[in-house]
């Protein structure tokens, strides 16, 4: 025994070391001020340590530093205020330096707007969240607002920021009455779910385009065709004319940007869409390389050049409140990409913060609320608004949020360790402005398929849900435009849920309802979600917290009172034991496929001497259980998405503990 404590002395001597810095930090000032475990106060988050927090937030950095490069390629091709003197830009040598220029200060404008967001996002709001330009809405900025080189968008790059200034001060009041939330509510479930999808596919687009691995072009035939041919081989409009897929660069991207992320990623390796990238850049940096990303040519010299300083401060050069065109609110076209950003930030963040929220186990599905949810709103509104002075498009919360809130990140102390990692980016932008979009593209492809996932939650069997949700995900791509996407989906949606209420009241009931009205169809009810009965009516759905608490007379109102935090906490476990069991049903039915499959396979094997036709109906037997087995695991998760009976036995089985 002595030898085994003696063989694990240093070990327990380290542990010991760290348990008693997380318990001396956790009733600090610190510890109090972010509810670490051990603080004392009755929301403190059980589980989060000083440490744990601090590794949480450098795996988060690890997973979204990406974005450094990737919005600073996207934006950049704007063109900013760049001059082109002709129609043909891209053979301007002096244009295309200023664009280098811009993605050099775009690099460094990401990374302090990401800084300032995701510290104010956790200090202020205690959510372990990093903030930052988000992927989709600065696409649309870029190619359908502005325009690539500032050609055939909907306005110009000083109105689309007069837009996005606008857009995060409206945020900024709708935050304030409570009213951010009721966007996300308004819109149809499965409107709310193809928006995201289509996003993915847009996404995926620009990945494979020209402004990514360059697998795909254009066509004078067709709308799309194969890309990826040398230069000498594009013809004025850079399609081109032979020679295609045979550019060493896409092969470079879907190689070692798609397929290496793609292992990494299904071996759960931290990082996995950082790593690629600089593996990808690392190989384009020689100038002798055959996927260079320094030819030897004008522009290629010049950021040749900035690359070799490796660390400095690069400030704003082309960037600034002085780009701004602050009477584009005259321009209806403004006011169409206003909407477009408010309703696609609306959704994005409020279901970012939501998925995030309830992974850390901060959601209460009773009042449909997580804690700090105004607080979290107000500093993505403040931030969008600052963000558009430094011509970045509006911020918001990142999936890759997750990546951290697994390594047991639960608190503010998150936000502010991702926050630090983006402070020390600011001085490397010679190499976050040398990733080529090669390196990146691939990343944009494979974010696209995260965005995809929320399909299989899509009511398909109804028609009158699924039309107007696969409208909205493919008209998103096919016109490259988020705007006509959403109205797509909007107007089909009303159209296939209005005329069959129409027919049936003109006919006096002798149309019926379409099949499945009142069994497939998603609901629509702006309260949907909200268990807590008490809440159930608008002004106290409406009104944040704090709102109600002064219009209770109460001084002190932004804080809680003792009823709101124990009912908080009640909300909060119930919330947790409901997704454990959801879980262990999910486990349970896994369990149950796996037996089907080692059933039939025993079966196969012991009728190996029996006629084919015989062995075609084990297979169509087989087929159909597991067929079966999918339809009851997607019941159960439909049923988990309402008020399902499960979550009533559980509620009923909680008060008789009680």
């Amino acid at each position: 025994m002595d030898r085994e404590i003696l063989a694990q002395g240093p070990r327990s001597g380290l542990a010991v070391k760290i348990d008693n810095l997380n318990d001396s930090i956790a009733r600090s000032f610190i510890g109090k001020w972010f509810r670490l475990d051990g603080c004392g106060h009755p929301l403190q988050r059980e589980g989060s340590k000083f440490t744990t927090e601090l590794r949480a937030g450098l795996v988060t950095f690890a997973s979204m530093a990406y974005i450094i490069s990737v919005n600073a390629s996207i934006l950049s091709d704007t063109g900013a205020n760049c001059e082109c003197p002709s129609a043909d830009c891209t053979n301007d040598a002096t244009y295309m330096i200023c664009k280098q220029e811009v993605r050099r200060d775009y690099v460094t404008a990401t990374s302090a707007m990401s800084l300032i967001s995701t510290f104010a996002m956790g200090v202020l709001a205690n959510l372990p969240l990093g903030l930052a330009p988000g992927l989709g809405v600065n696409a649309y900025l870029a190619y359908s607002v502005v325009g690539f080189n500032g050609q055939g968008g909907l306005t110009t790059f000083g109105r689309a920021f007069a837009a996005v200034f606008l857009e995060g001060w409206l945020f900024f009041l709708l935050s304030v009455f409570g009213l951010r939330q009721m966007i996300g509510r308004l819109l149809p479930r499965s409107l709310a779910l193809a928006t995201g999808c289509g996003i993915g596919a847009y996404l995926a687009l620009i990945g494979m385009g020209p402004n990514g691995i360059g697998a795909v072009g254009g066509s004078y035939s067709d709308l799309l065709a194969l890309g990826g041919c040398p230069a000498q081989y594009k013809d004025e409009n850079g399609f081109c004319e032979s020679h295609v897929l045979q550019d060493p660069r896409v092969w470079a991207g879907i190689f070692g940007g798609g397929i290496f992320t793609a292992l990494l990623l299904m071996y759960r390796v931290r990082g996995a869409l950082l790593w690629p990238i600089l593996l990808v850049s690392v190989a384009s940096w020689p100038r002798s390389s055959g996927i260079t990303e320094f030819p030897h040519t004008p522009t290629g010299d010049d950021s040749w050049q900035f690359f070799k300083q490796v660390a400095t401060w690069h400030s704003f050069e082309h960037l600034g409140p002085s780009n701004i065109d602050w009477s584009a609110y005259n321009s209806g076209k403004v006011w169409l990409a206003l909407i477009t950003f408010l309703y696609t930030d609306a959704l994005d963040t409020t279901g970012t913060l939501f998925a995030m929220s309830r992974q850390a186990g901060l959601f209460d599905d009773r009042s449909a609320d997580f804690e700090g949810s105004s607080v979290a709103f107000l500093v993505d509104a403040v931030c969008i608004a600052i963000g558009s002075l430094m011509n970045l498009s509006p911020c918001t919360a990142f999936i890759e949020s997750a990546s951290g809130i697994t390594e047991g990140g639960r608190t503010g102390l998150t936000a502010v360790t991702i926050s630090f990692f983006f402070f020390l980016s600011l001085f490397f932008a010679p190499i976050f402005a040398s990733l080529p979009s090669w390196a990146t593209g691939a990343t944009l492809i494979v974010v696209g398929s995260f965005m995809m996932r929320n399909a299989q939650y899509i009511s398909w069997s109804y028609p009158g849900d699924s039309i107007p949700a696969f409208l909205t995900i493919i008209a998103m791509p096919y016109t490259f435009s988020i705007a006509y996407g959403l109205i797509a989906g909007i107007i089909a949606w009303m159209v296939l849920h209005l005329l069959p209420k129409l027919f049936h009241a003109v006919s006096f009931g002798v149309i019926p309802m379409p099949p499945g009205w009142d069994t497939d169809k998603e609901p629509y009810d702006v309260f949907l979600g909200v268990e807590d009965r008490s809440i159930r009516s608008l002004p106290k759905l409406i009104l944040p917290p704090w709102m109600q608490r002064l219009l209770r007379g109460k001084k002190r109102f932004w804080e809680m009172d003792d009823d709101e935090m124990w009912s908080y906490i009640e909300g909060r476990s119930l919330t947790a034991r409901r997704a454990q069991a959801i879980e262990e049903q999910r486990e349970i039915q896994k369990q149950s496929t796996r037996t089907q499959r080692k059933g039939s396979d025993l079966e196969t094997q012991d009728e190996e001497g029996a006629s084919h036709s015989h062995g075609s109906g084990d297979e169509d037997l087989k087929l159909g259980g597991e067929a079966e087995a999918s339809s009851a695991f997607r019941t159960t998760t439909r049923l988990s998405k309402r008020d399902a009976p499960a979550h009533d036995i559980i509620e009923l089985g909680d008060r008789r503990e009680q």
